[in-house]
């Protein structure tokens, strides 16, 4: 159940292919123990994340001295309001971050680096992010999807040796992927790298490239051709930014995030030496992927920064602002959004937290749990943005630039609003997501009885299929009827004298893993091949599993803190709040798998793109300007003037 193109295919290249192109670039075993797949197949492993792990001393002196340095640079050196208006990070700010060593801070010390953990970079880019999210995009897009993550897990000693040093202390990196024609369905990239003797030729025009802008290094995913001597597919290359044939030929701007340095790169017969590519021919996307896997953290890092500001912002406005003779925080209404805001906050950072530190300790494949967090992190940051503006009314609505000219505190809520909206979309859409989710949640399932439901599979296939999936659901299933959560003293360690009860919180996540595991199953007895085609259901079943991850995450985060005294017996309060109220939302997506509008959506849509609802569009003026719907990608030389400008 690979995604699905948002865009036409292109000639040449059918469904079936474009599944094929995305299913090889999985990862295929799973050689380490995941939590978020043995919850989405009914077994609650409590076991694989409590006791919570923790960083170790050397780590959290070093991650926390720079988060001492960090913080005061951001204070006495970062104007989030001059970039906003600016639509620019100023270079002596980025000269400034580059002398802090926030360039490498995920590279290792013996290559100029920091060398922090996953827990304190994400922690670093919720500090830097909240300070400008500009500049958390900027470092994040450098270290988590740029060049020095694939050179970590893929690189030669050589490439490490020449280019993690310039990336750890001077150059900027961005990761370039997408095409105009080309977002989540990679089997139609077109970018070209042709053989030619000790080098390959790089021809084709790539979209969206965060840091492309100002980047010195990039790498760049192209289709080497497939000949006698080489094998070809999806490859990739460390680039020089300054290469000759290289032209950034826009940069984007954008409804927030206005300090990106975002843009067109076009490539017109670029030579790159195949010293500089990464990995084999062909790994390319696969690469990509397993870079992904830690790097999605970094989004829900800033997410949960989002929220810890939008809380104090809410905090003191709502103790401040009086409304009928009480302040607004004491009217339920507005109190039951600063207890989402609070609870929410909370969950996110569990999750983050925990996910880091599984990161870091490298016992469990992370890969959905990195996923949930990047998927739930931007749904619910996006939340707390729209309710924290809410709660300020129309000064939520209105801009900082305006509240200070007027003399009021100077709260950029609604840029936070526009800045938090990308998150939905950047490094897979949440409908991507849902599909990338739902695909890694029932491999068990395809793995047994995947050529069952294959219309490809020959009858003999098909027969063994269904021997090896009669053997593993007649162990599975049974399991899948009773387990802890229906005890009344499982899961007691949960139950402290003073604090509010979790252990019910997780035995409701253990029969909710059971009940999510039948309706998956059900469901694929019922659909069987079509099963890939309900993505509504599908979407449901993620989200779903990605509040009982949340679940989980935020009581074993508050047990955590609580036997380290700090803050137990609030943070117990805020766990089992915000388990009460995701419990509510689980209960509603359980109803949803069945209840749904998802036919009659579909047969509006069928009506929508034939034309037939064309009369209800009458009565309006399109303010849209004229071109294409998707500018021409034809590979060539540059028009345009060249908008690239490294920052020295």
């Amino acid at each position: 159940m690979s995604a699905p193109s948002d865009t036409p295919q292109a000639p040449g290249i059918t469904e079936r292919e474009a599944r094929r192109v995305a299913e090889a670039a999985r990862e295929q075993d799973w050689k380490k123990p995941s939590f978020a797949k043995e919850l989405f197949l009914g077994r609650f492993r409590l076991d694989l994340i409590h006791p919570h792990p923790v960083s170790g001393v050397e780590d959290v002196r070093r991650g926390e001295a720079f988060l001492s340095r960090l913080r005061a640079f951001c204070e006495t050196r970062v104007d989030g309001a001059l970039i906003e208006r600016e639509a620019r990070i100023p270079d002596d700010v980025v000269d400034g971050l580059k002398e802090l060593g926030a360039l490498g801070m995920k590279i290792e010390p013996r290559y100029g680096g920091l060398g922090l953990t996953q827990v304190y970079y994400n922690r670093a880019l919720a500090l830097a992010g909240s300070a400008s999210p500009a500049i958390g995009a900027l470092l994040s897009a450098h270290q988590s999807i740029g060049v020095p993550q694939p050179l970590k897990m893929f690189g030669t000693q050589e490439q490490k040796d020449t280019f993690l040093p310039r990336l750890a202390r001077t150059d900027i990196s961005a990761f370039l992927l997408t095409e105009p024609d080309v977002g989540s369905d990679p089997a139609r990239l077109a970018t070209a790298a042709v053989p030619d003797g000790d080098d390959y030729v790089l021809d084709g025009v790539k979209l969206w490239t965060t840091n492309g802008v100002v980047a010195d290094l990039l790498v760049v995913m192209a289709r080497v051709p497939a000949s006698e001597d080489h094998k070809g597919g999806i490859t990739a290359f460390v680039v020089e930014a300054d290469s000759p044939g290289i032209t950034v030929e826009h940069r984007n701007a954008f409804m927030g995030l206005r300090g990106i340095e975002n843009g067109v790169t076009r490539f017109h017969g670029v030579r790159v030496p195949a010293a500089h590519r990464i990995g084999p021919e062909g790994a390319g996307l696969k690469i990509a992927l397993t870079t992904l896997n830690t790097g999605r953290l970094s989004l829900p890092a800033m997410c949960v920064g989002v929220g810890k500001w939008s809380l104090k912002i809410a905090r003191e406005w709502s103790a401040v602002r009086e409304q009928w003779g009480r302040p607004v925080g004491r009217h339920e209404a507005v109190g039951a959004k600063i207890s989402f805001i609070a609870a929410t906050t909370f969950a996110l950072e569990a999750v983050v937290d925990l996910a880091s530190q599984m990161a870091d300790e490298n016992r469990n494949d992370i890969r959905i749990e990195a996923a949930l967090a990047k998927l739930y992190g931007s749904e619910m940051g996006w939340l707390i943005s729209d309710e924290l503006v809410q709660i300020r009314g129309g000064r939520g609505f209105e801009t900082a630039d305006s509240l200070a000219a007027r003399g009021e505190r100077a709260v950029p809520a609604e840029q936070m609003l526009r800045d938090m909206r990308i998150n939905r979309i950047f490094e897979g859409s949440t409908e991507i997501m849902h599909l990338l989710i739902a695909r890694e949640a029932v491999d068990a399932h395809l793995k047994v009885a995947g050529d069952l439901i294959d219309p490809d599979k020959p009858l003999s296939d098909k027969a063994r299929a269904g021997v090896d999936a009669a053997g593993f659901y007649a162990r599975w299933l049974p399991k899948l009827v009773s387990g802890p959560g229906q005890l009344p003293n499982a899961y007691g360690e949960f139950r402290v004298p003073g604090h509010p009860d979790l252990s019910g919180h997780l035995r409701s996540v253990e029969r909710s893993a059971r009940k999510l595991a039948r309706s998956t199953f059900y469901a694929m007895s019922r659909w069987q091949g079509r099963m890939e085609t309900k993505q509504g259901f599908l979407g449901r079943v993620v989200d779903i599993g990605a509040e009982l991850f949340a679940m989980s995450a935020a009581c074993v985060r508050a047990e955590h803190l609580r036997a380290d005294g700090d803050h137990g017996r609030e943070a117990y309060q805020l766990a089992d709040v915000f388990c009460r109220q995701a419990r509510l939302r689980v209960e509603e997506l359980f109803t949803r798998l069945w209840s749904n509008t998802d036919a009659v959506d579909r047969r509006v849509v069928d009506g929508v793109l034939s034309g037939a609802y064309t009369w209800l569009e009458e009565g309006v003026i399109d303010p849209s300007g004229d071109g294409p719907w998707i500018a021409d990608a034809s590979p060539g030389p540059s028009t345009g003037e060249d908008v690239h400008r490294a920052v020295r």
